[in-house]
């Protein structure tokens, strides 16, 4: 098949500035590779005559463009100033109207608080709405959560869009927030006069909803409390027809120690009446398919005897269950539309090094495709393909700082653990490198509940750009290996994850790829909380260490969730027992060897800021040799390209020292 690429003319309008260095001491590598992606989000309107893209500034702000496809105008609709203002997602509501979520930060002492705010904006930026009913900002959910869109139609009610949201507040009781409102409500929401229509009424327990993407609501999200308030093990979902009527108990879905039991419901065909959903086969997690009616019984439609069904492929605004996919050395996808899996096999072998292939958007009619084409040597560029033309044209790249530049290849590979097993993971080798003799970084992965997978990663190409060999393995504790492999998860059983990743340093030495001296681990949440405890476990093996945003102390992270609804099931992960002072680095700053350098978010949500303070500390009173940068006004991500910069510079610097290269 034969594919013309014409670019979009006008394309340049949608760039932003390069990166520029504006110390001496921040080097050109660091800059390109630390600046934030040039697109955040990218997609089309209902009739495909327009595309919105997401841009990212450098201060960590974001500006949504909207471009007309015939004119090639682009006009600026929106824009946030990053930091403690973000904005997450867009999507076209109608051809001449797009809605956009707005993350808001604030704090108050040692205390974070977070909202989110929907509005809608005409295409030409000239009239904004709030879809959001006016309240304060909170720490608490009820206020801080500004609605959620669950369809763009509303069935007999074509001007409206259907959105959830809590109908009032929460009451602080003693250390926990006790609900003293209705709970969750479905409304049809008018775009013209934001007029407020009940679809379903408030429950305390409900926590989402599901539609047929044809305006029906067909699923229903509890989670049950205790007497205290707080969230039981387990998730319920309740089915009914598209007609309506009443709700029926469909599964329920247990957890222990982040492992889930049972049906869970993700997504309704509406033109076949089913359920997709996910569940346990052998030991795996596969896709399994029910009738839409109660006491049905799932037929599997996808399972991988060796990784999980991770992921089911939607495509368009009606988010049409096109497939699915499950990583083994790369990302697989398997795609139920026999037309779109001919066009994405023909898209990468006509693409130069058979890239992967994703449709990320579609027109309604599914005649035009937004599709995202990328692979480790690629950050990834966004294209337009329209069928009737069967002409491919390129949008933008993800990342216009690297457009052109010489990237590492990421291999697959196995190294055997202490007890034998061999544990999977990737290797980066410097471009042009015999792979031999080489500073190197074993840089796990965070989660971790989570698992590395082939492609464009900034942190590990960067790395790779300065000379370091960099390892990332899929340690036991990881997911996307099955209930086996997760074993307790990576906190309980963080002796076999700990010593998975200890094994990838002895694996490097022992394949000559780098020598004792010359091993640093650098991970990221949980990553850093690895990279802490390695030196627990083995004061001896890396030379350097450096962890961004890591959990030090494994009371301290529960004590976290402790005035959340869900504290009862991050107890459950984390566990109670000897374990957690032995798996807790902040108690032993007295073992460390090796120098350590500690970054951190003060408004980090995932793992407070205290836990890298409480690290620094106890290193310095221990005499140990650590460095600790503390970014203000940023959460866990550090999504700021100054930030990022600095970071990847200053770790650079840190390991060259430390390992003793020049």
């Amino acid at each position: 098949m034969h594919y013309s690429t014409k670019l979009l003319a006008g394309a340049a309008l949608l760039c932003v500035p390069a990166i520029t260095a504006h110390a001496d001491q921040i080097d050109d590598a660091a800059a390109k590779f630390g600046a934030r992606p040039t697109v955040l989000d990218l997609g089309i309107s209902p009739k495909g005559d327009k595309i919105f893209i997401i841009g990212s500034r450098k201060d960590g702000g974001d500006n949504v463009i909207v471009v007309d496809l015939g004119t090639k105008a682009a006009v600026p609709v929106m824009s946030a100033a990053g930091g403690k203002e973000q904005l997450t997602q867009c999507s076209f509501l109608r051809e001449e109207r797009l809605v956009c979520q707005v993350y808001l930060l604030a704090s108050k002492g040692v205390e974070v608080t977070w909202a989110t705010r929907l509005a809608s904006i005409s295409s030409d930026g000239t009239d904004i709405k709030a879809l959001s009913p006016p309240t304060e900002m909170s720490a608490y959910y009820t206020s801080a959560f500004g609605g959620g869109l669950v369809d763009y139609n509303v069935a007999g009610q074509p001007d409206s869009v259907m959105m959830t949201r809590w109908l009032a507040t929460q009451a602080a009781s003693g250390t926990l927030l006790s609900r003293s409102a209705d709970g969750l409500v479905v409304e049809a929401v008018n775009l013209k006069s934001l007029k407020r229509t009940p679809l379903e009424r408030a429950r305390d327990n409900a926590s989402g909803y599901l539609a047929d993407g044809k305006g029906n609501l067909r699923l229903m999200i509890t989670q049950p409390t205790n007497s205290a308030g707080y969230s039981r093990r387990e998730t319920n979902y309740f089915v009914r027809p598209a007609a309506g009527g009443d709700w029926k108990p469909l599964s329920t879905v247990t957890f222990d120690g982040g492992l889930a039991t049972g049906f869970e419901p993700v997504a309704v065909d509406p033109a076949r009446d089913v359920i997709y959903g996910f569940d346990d086969y052998q030991g795996r997690q596969a896709l399994f398919e029910m009738p839409a009616t109660p006491g049905a019984a799932p037929k599997l439609v996808l399972a991988n005897d060796r990784v999980d069904i991770d992921e089911l492929i939607r495509l368009g605004r009606n988010q049409r269950v096109v497939g699915a996919s499950y990583v083994t050395d790369q990302r697989v996808a398997k795609y139920f539309d026999p037309e779109l899996s001919k066009l994405a096999a023909s898209l990468s072998k006509a693409l130069p090094g058979s890239p992967a292939i994703a449709f990320v958007d579609s027109s309604e009619d599914e005649s035009k495709l937004v599709v995202l084409v990328g692979s480790d040597v690629d950050p990834g560029n966004y294209y337009l393909f329209d069928k009737a033309t069967k002409q491919l044209a390129p949008i933008m790249a993800v990342r216009e700082e690297l457009v052109g530049a010489k990237l590492s290849t990421m291999k697959p590979i196995t190294f055997p653990a202490a007890d034998g097993t061999m544990i999977p993971g990737y290797i980066t080798l410097p471009p042009g490198s015999d792979g031999k003799n080489l500073p190197a970084i074993v840089m796990p992965h965070g989660g971790p509940a989570a698992r590395d997978e082939w492609g464009f990663d900034w942190l590990v190409q960067y790395f790779a750009s300065q000379g370091y060999a960099v390892l990332q393995p899929n340690y036991r504790g990881s997911t996307g290996y099955g209930a086996q492999w997760f074993q307790k998860n990576g906190y309980q059983s963080w002796r076999t994850a700990i010593a998975d990743i200890n094994d990838a340093g002895r694996w490097l030495v022992k394949e000559g790829i780098s020598t004792p001296d010359k091993l640093a681990i650098v991970g990221w949440s949980y990553g850093g909380y690895s990279a802490l405890q390695s030196q627990v476990l083995e004061p001896d093996l890396f030379k350097a260490v450096v962890a961004v945003a890591p959990v030090t102390d494994l009371d301290k992270l529960k004590e976290e969730a402790r005035r959340s609804s869900d504290y009862r099931i991050v107890e459950n992960y984390i566990g109670t027992g000897p374990h957690i002072d032995a798996g807790s680095p902040a108690r032993h700053a007295d073992r460390f060897k090796a120098p350590v350098l500690l970054f951190h978010g003060d408004l980090d949500l995932n793992v407070g800021v205290d836990e890298s303070r409480l690290m620094n500390s106890r290193l310095q009173a221990a005499g140990k040799s650590v460095e600790y940068v503390e970014f203000k006004d940023l959460d866990h991500q550090l999504d700021n390209g100054d930030a990022r910069i600095r970071l990847l510079s200053s770790t650079d610097r840190f390991l060259r020292k430390a390992l003793g290269i020049k």
